[in-house]
């Protein structure tokens, strides 16, 4: 953008002393880089501000969790696979890092056992960590301290026992860890964006091919993408390309459904979910630039939407709720100057 510059009229001058020094100051401010009108300020006024706007580049976040005990949002990189918390503020600081980590998507705060868990995959973002032998096939579950971002535990998904004996298995060869999801009792849940599977690794780090299903099959587009683990025994689990969404048992996998949309809404690009409470369900869709209020009152057997909140000109990824509040990831570009987590109103 250009920069404003003062416009100064012909003849004399007569202004006192010190408006001219301030009329100066003005002028220079205008040529200073990142000053600009369009740039948006970077320490909020208030306290659940309406949007933040971080001054990282090239960080591209996928997943963001609110973490109320230390008052900050967790944040993952798809370009530089780190794991980095954001305060009201913009401050923005490093939590964790490690050599799996080539690309974050996906990331849970498992605040009751003092955990952050991040899925890891490899699409080519990270160039500096990206390899031959990953590029496609990384499925990770990394485990970090949520105070001190030591590393708990790392998984490596994509090549557990069932990866490649389930039907179709030969079509889908690529893995994508993409999101995230805890139950009661400490266990994860990870969907696999390339391979029709979601796995599960115990409080102890035991991973499993949880479960699997043609139904799940990506074909030629992006298949299992966020999910959310209800009160009630069950995942919810979106699929992106159909904007399908499957209700599958903890203790009975195989007995899944198919949740009817009701009123028949376009769901494609379905990205982050978040269960605000046991009948509203709010979900990301990132190629149509919306995030929509389900509601059900049938244990999610039919959804009905409720709402819509409209992004702008991005794409949101994934979604966490503060309070009463859900704040939305805009990640941008992978080469974009800032990202920002923007609070959701209906």
């Amino acid at each position: 953008m250009l920069s404003s510059f003062l416009k100064h009229q012909p003849g004399p001058v007569r202004l006192p002393h010190i408006i001219r020094l301030s009329a100066l100051a003005v002028g220079l401010l205008g040529l200073l880089p990142g000053c600009s009108k369009d740039d948006e300020p970077t320490t909020p006024t208030v306290t659940n501000p309406d949007r933040i706007s971080v001054p990282q580049a090239a960080v591209h976040p996928e997943g963001v969790q609110w973490d109320e005990a230390n008052k900050r949002f967790i944040v993952s990189s798809r370009t530089k696979g780190f794991i980095s918390t954001v305060k009201d503020d913009s401050t923005f600081a490093q939590l964790a890092d490690n050599a799996n980590l080539i690309s974050t998507i996906g990331v849970n705060l498992d605040a009751g056992r003092n955990r952050v868990l991040v899925a890891v995959s490899d699409m080519g973002a990270n160039t500096a960590r990206s390899t031959a032998a990953t590029l496609r096939k990384r499925a990770g579950l990394a485990i970090f301290n949520n105070t001190t971002g030591a590393l708990i535990n790392y998984v490596d998904l994509g090549s557990l026992p069932g990866t490649t004996t389930y039907p179709n298995a030969a079509n889908y060869p690529n893995h994508f860890a993409n999101d995230i999801a805890v139950d009661k009792d400490g266990n994860a849940y990870v969907t696999d964006g390339s391979a029709p599977i979601i796995y599960k690794v115990d409080p102890q780090g035991v991973g499993s091919v949880f479960f699997t299903s043609p139904q799940f099959d990506p074909g030629t587009g992006f298949g299992l993408n966020g999910l959310v683990y209800h009160p009630d025994g069950y995942l919810i689990v979106a699929k992106a390309n159909t904007g399908t969404l499957f209700k599958v048992p903890i203790a009975t996998p195989a007995s899944f459904t198919t949740i009817t949309n009701a009123a028949g809404l376009s769901l494609t690009g379905a990205d982050g979910l978040l269960l605000t409470d046991p009948q509203t369900l709010l979900l990301v869709s990132g190629s149509q630039s919306t995030v929509y209020r389900l509601n059900s009152t049938d244990s999610w057997a039919n959804v009905r939407s409720t709402g819509t909140f409209a992004t702008g000109a991005t794409s949101p990824a994934t979604i966490t709720k503060r309070g009463n509040d859900a704040y939305v990831l805009y990640p941008y570009t992978a080469t974009s100057p800032r990202f920002k987590i923007v609070k959701v109103s209906f």
